[in-house]
């Protein structure tokens, strides 16, 4: 194929310039060069197109009938470029995101219509999964987590403002079992635990006391790694669960779960979309990140 299409530019320039020498020095290659190409292509095609005098350089009949044929094709050709330019330049193809379920929840559910109405060559590949993928390896574009747990290589882009954890149960469970006061105080309670799908591990609930951070081990006869499954199970009077404080807000407004240790809960970074690298960021990637990325005005 690549030899089938060797000589066209160069036939296209002698014929239009009707000059070896011109369409030689546009080409920045020798005349002889040229003229060579050309010659070649005459071999393969088994006919002669350009007719030579010692003057002038014109086509033969045969020349005429392939070039109203190659012109609007080469045409065509450069459309086609023109168009692959474009869309480098536009937010357009597949944006492939692994999201947790509460980041898609809380973050891209209600602002995706907004989104792909205003984006309309845009497709999104959305992978819920709250394990910690590796968007290099799985081959995702981007991926949307708390910003606690990004990885250091990895660039993060804010899209939330700050979260704040919530430790609740139910009123009847309180009712029975009381209130802790500190958190200390959970390690007599029944405790709904949290297991990591990557790891396996069982996170400490973190808090805070006079400015300084600490842990308690908590334990409970229930281990659960989603999210809706712990609200659910605490609002069943199973335990105390640790939450973010937005996914439980509707059910403490509607009390159907009650809050504790509010004042050992400080705030810790929100939502943050996170890729490998901003040298290559692809125009649908941008165009993802400066829709949803939280105002830089904004405080928390």
């Amino acid at each position: 194929m690549r030899d089938d299409l060797s000589g066209l530019r160069e036939l296209i320039l002698v014929a239009e310039k009707r000059s070896f020498t011109a369409a030689a020095a546009e080409l920045r290659i020798t005349p002889s060069a040229v003229s060579q190409t050309v010659r070649g292509l005459e071999e393969r095609v088994g006919v002669r197109l350009l007719q030579r005098t010692t003057r002038n350089v014109g086509l033969t009949e045969a020349g005429e009938r392939f070039m109203s044929r190659l012109r609007p094709a080469m045409a065509a050709v450069h459309e086609a470029f023109d168009a692959l330019g474009a869309l480098r330049d536009r937010p357009a193809g597949v944006l492939r995101l692994t999201v947790s379920r509460i980041a898609y929840e809380q973050m891209l559910a209600s602002r995706m219509p907004a989104f792909l109405a205003a984006y309309p060559d845009i497709t999104l590949d959305v992978s819920i999964d709250d394990a910690l993928t590796n968007i290099v390896e799985q081959g995702f574009d981007a991926g949307l987590r708390i910003g606690e747990m990004l990885e250091r290589e990895m660039i993060g882009v804010r899209l939330s403002a700050d979260l704040r954890m919530a430790v609740v149960g139910s009123p009847a469970y309180f009712a029975e079992r009381g209130k802790p006061k500190h958190p200390r105080d959970l390690q007599a309670h029944e405790c709904l635990s949290y297991r990591r799908k990557t790891s396996g591990v069982i996170p400490r609930w973190e808090f805070t006391e006079n400015g300084k951070d600490f842990a308690v081990a908590v334990s409970g006869r229930l281990l659960i790694n989603d999210a809706d499954l712990m609200a659910s199970s605490a609002m069943a009077g199973l335990g105390v669960a640790y939450l973010i404080e937005s996914h439980v807000r509707e059910l403490l407004t509607q009390k159907k779960l009650v809050r504790v240790l509010e004042g050992f809960c400080p705030p810790f970074p929100g939502f943050y979309l996170y890729y490998p690298s901003r040298a290559q960021m692809a125009p649908k990637l941008k165009a993802f990140v400066d829709f949803f990325k939280y105002p830089s005005r904004a405080k928390g």
